[in-house]
């Protein structure tokens, strides 16, 4: 049967998903709770079980809600049910790890998530896991680091002025460019190994001020001043991030899924997104 892909959530992660795979021939719908040219889905209005049948793969990008995942809420049992589910990606976060003061992780490291909104999603992966492990659905998690690519990173920060230097030593963080999101998911589509848990990270954690200085000498531009992180302005999710400290190992995708990321480092990705601006 041929592949047809059904994105809960239709933002910056599931829009480049579709596009890839709509390229490759696959029919793809999204769903949103405002927009009209997409299937409606919210907690009033959920999903009709014969359109949800017509779907072999799920991407779930929707965070939870009220600690609850909305796509469980309402559709947990159409999933027990569905005849021919092939696929199911759920897509969490690297931060209901929690703070390692800088430690690596992987996988098997402990999950310690530090405020609500974290430990809501670690809620949320185990409530999917809990369709493989007592239902055997082939259910896949995927733990992102900080997502960045076209029209959505550092570069964007320090063109219009908001990036902000912190200085707060020892602060490490993971990220990942969505094109590599993207080959990931596919890679696990195409070889399915249901129950698995994956970090979706590239090989370099670093600090924010290290990528903001990388990205102001590809521009030949002044770093902003160099504020200490007692004396920074940030937002409460600034700051949440900022609270945990971590480095993501993302060997499994690696060895599991033979991954060759396309941006291994930052400096690829920000090189890379500086090509395309002055194409």
């Amino acid at each position: 049967m041929s592949k047809n892909y059904l994105c809960f959530g239709y933002g910056y992660v599931a829009q480049a998903f579709a596009q890839k795979v709509k390229c490759d021939g696959a029919a793809v719908t999204g769903t949103s709770r405002t927009n009209e040219n997409l299937l409606l889905f919210d907690v009033s209005h959920p999903i009709p079980r014969d359109i949800l049948f017509q779907h072999t793969h799920f991407l779930i990008s929707i965070p939870p809600k009220n600690a609850q995942d909305p796509v469980l809420k309402h559709h947990r049992q159409d999933l027990i049910d569905h005849p021919n589910l092939q696929w199911v990606g759920y897509l969490s976060s690297t931060g209901v790890y929690g703070d390692k003061q800088g430690a690596w992780v992987d996988e098997t490291s402990d999950c310690a998530p530090s405020d609500p909104i974290t430990q809501a999603r670690l809620a949320a992966e185990n409530s999917w896991a809990e369709l493989y492990n007592e239902h055997n659905l082939p259910v896949h998690i995927f733990r992102l680091s900080g997502i960045y690519g076209p029209g959505r990173s550092m570069l964007e920060r320090v063109l219009t002025g908001q990036a902000q230097r912190i200085d707060k030593p020892g602060q490490y963080f993971s990220r990942i460019h969505v094109e590599d999101i993207v080959q990931v998911l596919q890679a696990s589509i195409a070889h399915p190994s249901p129950g698995q848990i994956y970090n979706l990270a590239d090989d370099e954690p670093c600090s924010s001020k290290e990528v903001i200085e990388y990205v102001c000498d590809q521009l030949a531009i002044s770093y902003p001043p160099l504020i200490p992180y007692e004396d920074a302005h940030l937002s409460p999710m600034a700051k949440r991030f900022y609270s945990d400290n971590r480095r993501v190992c993302n060997d499994k995708i690696k060895s599991d899924l033979g991954v060759k990321l396309k941006y291994p480092t930052y400096r690829e990705g920000i090189s890379s997104l500086l090509a395309e601006g002055r194409a």
